[in-house]
């Protein structure tokens, strides 16, 4: 069994499923912003809430360009 095996590195497997990491990231962005409506009253909750869903989705389409372009594998 062992002499049929392909001899790797760790570096050379991919880290996971992309297209789950991106669904992920969107569902996580959305449920993020309708952590919007609440009972809270400070504005400093929304602030962080919408920085960091804007965030995840800046991230996603910058990922999905350098990808449509050829910039990243």
């Amino acid at each position: 069994m062992a002499g049929s095996e392909p001899v790797t590195s760790p570096d050379q497997h991919k880290p996971g499923h992309r297209k789950a990491g991106r669904i992920g990231a969107i569902i996580s962005a959305v449920a993020l912003l309708l952590m919007l409506i609440g009972n809270h009253e400070g504005a400093t909750e929304d602030i962080w809430l919408i920085g960091i869903a804007v965030g995840l989705l800046v991230i996603v389409i910058g990922d999905a360009v350098l990808r449509r372009n050829g910039l990243r594998s």
